[in-house]
């Protein structure tokens, strides 16, 4: 008895375990595929920054580093659910769900380990949201700086005329090359003039400030010319300094931006500006951070009754359902995040956690039909859509025949007069009872029973999946066999009766 009951002890973890196994196999698969397109798409726009600033391979491959938090908090959502869609699509393709079903095992047994993947992925995501996205985003920057100093170092030659530095323009007679100190050093500052001001020294030399993101040029013994008008003011110095900042005007990198800010720092700011646009800013870049990681163990747990709407003779639409709910989410979060930052009389946590709580709401609503062996939208909804199906194929008919050619309606009203109509038949609709091992055709009333989960493409398919009919289709099987072989002696009886009436 203990052995046995050791031994019933082992077989779910080793029933999570593969189903783990299941899901991650794809989950690695799509995170390589997903994040190969997103690099290439902020790849193309990113070489002109390599380009311009000479970059060299390690600090490439480093610069471009500091971009994936942001990239893997919008990729791996869509790389968790569709590892769980594509794991348990395979499941029911080879009907193991169904052999789990009649092993005693539900649905509702194979959530715990997605559960757990959703919580993994999710922490991991929040992780990339928390701490790894504004720390990136200060290094970026700083080595983005870090780059441009280095090229002004190297676009300083002597004898050259030197634009390096945005709007001065410096020529050096001669560098020394172990102190580094400038010999007949001329400099011409456009900046806020329209004509130059013009300084002459006999030395220079430039220091860089990383800290203070600063370039400061020390001139020496030398005289500065300023114009002013149709006159000029000359003045004569023993030392001049020149500040020049690395960024551009009102983009000082040492400021807090929301990209840069921690998350205390974010709800600092929210609440020392919470009366003016920027405390809105702020407090919507908060919320972001905390909503989006949530939103991946959302759309993790659709990804369950998603893959399981695959099976033997069905179409599997769990990833193109997927990829549609992970846009839509996307765009539900857009528009809450535009709100919030716009509108200053709505409250922002509400607005940020509503796609949230609609889309967990959702997830809720269809792992309770999966769970109760019912489809995955209701019988209206369905009916719905099969219509609009329909009637957006007539409209499409009817619009190909009002730009067909004379050609094609002459032969299409020559066929009606001979009696030729070709109509279009729908498939066999099998639907199967997961319990009693039966199935059912649409014209039975059992057609829409809670167990008839499973759907047939046509009775082979039913029959090699090991069901059978129930009594009324067994007929109804009958009947159809009947009919088929009694349409050849129709055909002769309608044929020889033709043949008598020409005679």
């Amino acid at each position: 008895m203990q052995a046995a009951q050791k031994r019933k002890r082992k077989i779910p973890l080793l029933f999570y375990n593969y189903l783990a196994t299941e899901m991650l196999a794809p989950l690695f698969a799509a995170f390589i595929v997903i994040n190969g397109v997103f690099f290439l798409v902020r790849l193309i726009p990113f070489l002109n920054t390599v380009l311009e600033l000479h970059i060299g391979f390690a600090d490439f491959i480093r610069l471009f580093s500091y971009l994936l938090p942001n990239m893997f908090l919008y990729s791996i959502p869509i790389v968790s659910m569709l590892g769980i869609i594509i794991g348990f699509s395979r499941l029911a393709n080879d009907t193991e769900i169904l052999a789990f079903k009649a092993s005693g095992i539900g649905i509702l047994h194979t959530v715990p380990p997605v559960v757990v993947i959703a919580i993994f992925v999710s922490l991991l995501t929040g992780f990339f949201s928390v701490k790894l996205l504004p720390t990136c985003n200060i290094s970026m920057r700083q080595m983005m700086h870090q780059l441009a100093k280095e090229k002004i170092d190297k676009g300083i030659k002597e004898r050259v005329f030197t634009e390096a530095l945005g709007d001065l323009v410096i020529h050096i007679n001669e560098i020394d090359r172990e102190t580094g100190i400038w010999h007949e050093v001329w400099v011409s500052d456009m900046r806020d003039r329209e004509i130059p001001a013009i300084t002459m020294a006999r030395y220079g030399q430039m220091r860089n400030d990383l800290d203070q993101m600063i370039v400061t040029l020390t001139l020496k013994d030398g005289s500065l010319h300023i114009p002013e008008g149709n006159n000029s003011q000359t003045i004569r110095f023993k030392q001049y300094v020149i500040t020049i900042p690395l960024y551009p005007a009102g983009k000082d990198p040492r400021s807090k931006t929301r990209r840069t800010m921690t998350m205390s720092e974010l709800k600092e700011d929210a609440i020392k500006n919470a009366e003016n646009a920027l405390g809105r800013d702020r407090l919507t870049e908060y919320h972001k951070r905390l909503v989006l990681p949530v939103g991946c163990f959302i759309l993790s747990l659709i990804g369950l009754p998603l893959g399981l709407q695959a099976g033997p003779g069905k179409r599997a639409i769990g990833i193109p359902l997927g990829l549609a709910l992970y846009i839509i989410y996307y765009i539900c979060f857009t528009m809450a995040r535009d709100f919030s930052i716009s509108q200053s009389d709505i409250n922002i946590a509400a607005t940020m956690w509503t796609p949230n709580i609609i889309f967990f709401i959702i997830a809720l609503i269809l792992l309770r039909r999966v769970a109760d062996e019912k489809q995955l939208l209701p019988d209206t909804i369905n009916t719905m859509l099969d219509q609009g199906i329909e009637f957006m194929k007539n409209m499409s008919k009817r619009c190909f025949s009002l730009f067909s050619s004379p050609a094609q309606k002459t032969k299409a009203n020559q066929r009606k007069e001979e009696g030729i109509v070709t109509t279009s038949r729908k498939p066999e609709k099998l639907r199967g009872n997961v319990r009693s091992r039966v199935f059912h055709f649409y014209e039975c009333e059992h057609y829409y029973c809670k167990n008839c989960s499973i759907e047939f493409k046509n009775v082979a398919i039913a029959i090699q999946s090991g069901f059978e009919p129930c009594r009324f289709c067994r007929e109804l099987m009958e009947k159809k066999a009947g009919n088929q072989h009694k349409q050849p002696d129709d055909q002769n009886i309608r044929g020889a009766n033709h043949e008598t009436s020409r005679t």
